[in-house]
């Protein structure tokens, strides 16, 4: 992982919740961490990291995240053994 996907690793792991962080980051970051991804219908997308599936849904109209999709994406990589 580069500093800019460590910095996204760590906004997700912050204390409490954040809710700005841009979903391309989110992404870019899972896929460094090593995950392999497979895009699903309309707006889901998949994770498989470290052998635990992840699904999620690319948030729109806007590019950023809410709480919820932030700690989602938390308790998967945290399933998956990655930490800040």
């Amino acid at each position: 992982m580069n500093s800019k996907h460590r910095k996204t690793l760590k906004a997700v792991f912050t204390d409490p919740t954040l809710s700005s962080i841009p979903w391309n980051d989110i992404e870019a970051m899972i896929e460094a961490a090593g995950a392999k991804k497979s895009e699903g219908a309309g707006s889901r997308v998949r994770f498989l990291l470290n052998g635990v599936p992840g699904m999620f849904h690319r948030p729109h109209p806007q590019k950023e995240t809410d709480k919820g999709a932030v700690e989602s994406v938390r308790k998967f990589l945290s399933d998956a053994g990655i930490e800040p």
